[in-house]
């Protein structure tokens, strides 16, 4: 299940590359917000490998209201504009510097296949938001960031906090659609094993080698929630899930309990909110929620109004 939706989401961010588009605003005091997922995808295309405007300034200095810059971790296959077109805008508005990466792009590779990121091991691409991290804290002056991560980049950034001495630069870290149990990668296991029968190496023949890193109880999961939980003390942790998610099945998967963790479902407090794994992003009730986790003592009210599904399934 989960390897087919992973397919799909590929396939639907190609297709968005034959689209007509219209040119991008420059930033200049507040910036519109788009709650549509896809227009991250059409600010790939419109500039390849670039960053969403508002995101990435590295003169941008922090507030005494907002004294951590925010660091957005893509999802499988996405990068730093696919995934974001909403909460940049959202947080640059709210006086947040916010920046972002595309990481685990596979090797040798050119644009566009270069625009999918989330690809190679989770290890390096744990060492590539380290990376990151510091250079934000470097120029920006700050002692911590804090985390916005969506689907794979829920789950990744634990290692750089357990295994690469992360832990002690982040204050808060907000998932969207996490699946800190893991998934189910069976087809994707077979595929690999399939690939070393005949002596083929799977990181090299295969396009995705964090894929297999997912699937319940694999190395890199007993990594994760080593300890018995994916949390690290001092952090303060939000899970926002979705019961329509479509792609983490089942969604409970990132339902983990846990001191100084949150865990919101969407349609708890709205019917009418019919998200899914893509729409979770671009929602404005999310918009709301995280800049709620990101400064709870001027958390807005969140709103109750349809959302709809992102593919629309």
């Amino acid at each position: 299940m989960y390897v087919r939706s992973a397919v799909l989401r590929l396939l639907t961010w190609s297709a968005l590359a034959l689209l007509t588009l219209t040119a991008l605003p420059a930033v200049a005091g507040a910036q519109p917000v788009s709650h549509d997922f896809f227009d991250g995808a059409r600010a790939e295309v419109a500039n390849p490998g670039g960053s969403y405007p508002g995101s990435n300034d590295f003169s941008c200095r922090p507030s005494a209201e907002h004294p951590n810059p925010v660091v957005l971790v893509h999802g499988t296959g996405g990068n730093r504009q696919t995934n974001w077109a909403t909460m940049i805008p959202a947080l640059r508005n709210e006086g947040y510097c916010v920046f972002a990466l595309t990481y685990g792009t596979l090797p040798g590779t050119n644009w566009p296949v270069s625009g999918f990121g989330g690809l190679t091991r989770m290890e390096d691409s744990a060492d590539q938001l380290g990376s990151l991290i510091a250079r934000v804290r470097r120029q920006t002056g700050a002692a911590q960031v804090d985390l916005i991560g969506h689907s794979e980049g829920t789950l990744m950034p634990t290692y750089y906090l357990k295994y690469l001495g992360g832990a002690q630069y982040v204050d808060r870290y907000i998932s969207l659609a996490p699946y800190w149990k893991g998934q189910d990668q069976a087809a994707y296991l077979q595929l690999e094993a399939m690939a070393k029968a005949v002596g083929f190496d799977p990181d090299q023949v295969l396009p995705c080698p964090e894929c297999g890193q997912e699937n319940y109880g694999s190395p890199f999961m007993q990594k994760i929630n080593s300890g018995g939980s994916p949390y690290v003390p001092g952090i303060a942790y939000t899970n926002v899930m979705t019961r329509y998610d479509g792609i983490v099945e089942p969604w409970t998967d990132g339902f983990v309990p846990g001191p100084g963790t949150t865990n919101i479902v969407l349609q708890d407090t709205c019917a009418a909110d019919r998200s899914d794994h893509l729409s979770i992003v671009s929602s404005p009730r999310t918009v709301a929620v995280v800049l709620g986790a990101l400064d709870p003592a001027s958390a807005p009210p969140v709103p109750c109004v349809p959302v709809a599904p992102g593919l629309g399934l």
